[in-house]
C-alpha cells in the first residue's frame, strides 16, 4: 500500500511533468525554480543502472558537476542534448556530467536502452523513489544544476535552450 509520502512525491513529479511540457523550449532564468544558487548540494539516495544503492553526494565530492534531471521521453531534454554534448567536449577533463533519471513513466531498462543508443556523456543514476528530485526541488525534467568543487550550487535552469558554457566556466572559478 502506498504511503502518503510516496503519493505526494508521485503527484509532485506528475506536476513537474506538466510544467515541463507546458514550458516553452527557451530556458527560464536561473533561480526561477528549484534549489537556490549558493546552497550546499545535498546528497540523496539513488541507484546505479545495475541496481546498486548510491548516495548522490558521493558523486559530487570534489569535482565541478553538471547534473540534469532527465527522462527518456522529455522533449526539452532531447533539445538540450547538443548543448550537453558540446559542454562535455569542452570541459570533460575538468567537469563531470551526471544524468539523474527520474522514475516517472520510465524504467531502468528504458534508461539503459537510451544510454546505449545515444551514448550521451553522463554518469547515469536512477531516482527510483524521487529522493534526489525532492532534495534538489527539481521543478521539471530538463532541470540543470551546476555544482562547483566546493559543493555549492552555482547555477540552475530548466528548458531545452539553456546557455551552459558561461555557467560551467563560472563553476570552475
Amino acid at each position: 500500500m502506498p504511503t502518503l509520502r510516496s503519493i505526494f512525491r508521485r503527484g509532485a513529479v506528475a506536476a513537474a511533468v506538466v510544467i515541463a511540457t507546458a514550458l516553452p523550449s527557451r530556458a527560464l532564468d536561473a533561480q526561477d525554480l528549484g534549489i537556490k544558487v549558493g546552497a550546499t548540494a545535498p546528497g540523496a539516495p539513488v541507484e546505479t543502472l545495475d541496481g546498486k544503492a548510491l548516495d548522490l553526494g558521493t558523486l559530487l565530492a570534489g569535482k565541478p558537476t553538471v547534473m540534469e534531471f532527465w527522462a527518456t521521453w522529455c522533449p526539452n531534454c532531447k533539445q538540450l542534448e547538443p548543448t550537453i554534448k558540446a559542454a562535455h567536449a569542452k570541459y570533460k577533463d575538468r567537469v563531470q556530467f551526471i544524468a539523474v533519471a527520474v522514475s516517472l513513466n520510465q524504467s531502468v531498462e528504458r534508461v539503459k536502452a537510451y544510454q546505449q543508443r545515444f551514448q550521451l556523456p553522463f554518469t547515469y543514476v536512477y531516482d527510483r523513489r524521487g529522493d534526489a528530485s525532492e532534495a534538489y526541488d527539481a521543478p521539471a525534467t530538463s532541470y540543470i544544476v551546476i555544482v562547483n568543487a566546493a559543493g555549492k550550487v552555482t547555477y540552475t535552469g530548466v528548458g531545452g535552450d539553456q546557455k551552459l558554457d558561461a555557467a560551467i566556466a563560472a563553476a570552475l572559478r
